[in-house]
């Protein structure tokens, strides 16, 4: 089976409070787009997983499509195993949940593949166990999204007839990193609202949280999205807690790199 784990960008992200549990109640809309990884398995005689394409570290162990078959060993013992093999295409530490859909994508492709019977509800429970992003790629459509991430509640949201630039200024954020410093805001934007406002007025309000503890860190995060304002987005914010910056473009900009960036850009559909 092949399958092609996508990527998102989040549109606004407001840390509300931290809980009990350690996790932190969220308030963001997740819109997946069209740039996939490829994940490809097939029955083997033992395990095996491997890895091409941008790198993912060595300790496979902790790849969220080895941890994916691990729980879904655990549920059903009988599951054959599989030789599994990532072409990995969407940067990490970049903001955009590509680590997060390939183990969403893992869980959906071998509930498929092997006639598990999972439902879309019990597979996002199984999939908070890998991230909180995952649930999202369980549905992969535009949510309102609270709670972890896993309370979510569709919107009428298109950007068809935007182009987008992603921009990946080859700096990886851990989460830990983008936490550090963060100050919860108990009362957040009515985002289920303003999402539908036109888009040119989305600068104006529409805040990721994390750009302001990972752009002290890293500036050049907030100096690339200053530049694609200046290059005519409508609107540009960091995705996540980054370090990908991305713009919405009414037409598709000529914009020109540092060496060691990474540009993505899709005329979305």
């Amino acid at each position: 089976m092949i399958v092609f784990p996508n990527c998102k960008i989040n549109l606004g992200l407001e840390i509300l409070r931290k809980r009990s549990d350690g996790y932190h109640d969220l308030q963001t809309v997740f819109y997946p787009i069209d740039y996939s990884d490829i994940l490809e398995f097939v029955e083997a005689p033992a395990f095996h997983f491997q890895s091409t394409g941008l790198p993912i570290g060595s300790d496979h162990s902790t790849n969220l499509c080895v941890r994916a078959y691990e729980l879904m060993k655990q549920r059903f013992p009988d599951l054959p195993p599989i030789h599994m093999h990532l072409h990995k295409q969407i940067p990490t530490g970049a903001g955009l949940g590509g680590g997060s859909s390939d183990g969403a994508f893992t869980l959906k492709a071998l509930n498929d593949q092997f006639g598990t019977g999972l439902s879309t509800a019990e597979l996002i429970e199984m999939s908070l166990a890998l991230g909180s992003d995952c649930p999202f790629f369980m549905i992969n459509r535009p949510v309102l999204a609270e709670g972890r991430g896993e309370i979510m509640e569709p919107v009428a949201l298109s950007l068809s007839g935007y182009s987008l630039i992603m921009i990946h200024p080859g700096i990886h954020v851990s989460t830990k990193d983008a936490f550090a410093g963060i100050v919860p805001h108990e009362t957040g934007t009515d985002l289920k609202s303003r999402i539908l406002e036109p888009v040119d007025q989305w600068k104006n309000w529409l805040v990721n949280q994390f750009e302001t503890t990972v752009g002290a860190k890293y500036p050049l995060i907030l100096d690339i999205k200053k530049m694609l304002y200046n290059q005519g987005a409508v609107y540009a914010s960091m995705s996540g807690s980054g370090s990908v910056v991305f713009g919405l473009f009414r037409s598709m900009p000529d914009i020109k790199t540092s060496p060691g960036w990474k540009l993505i850009s899709l005329a979305l559909k």
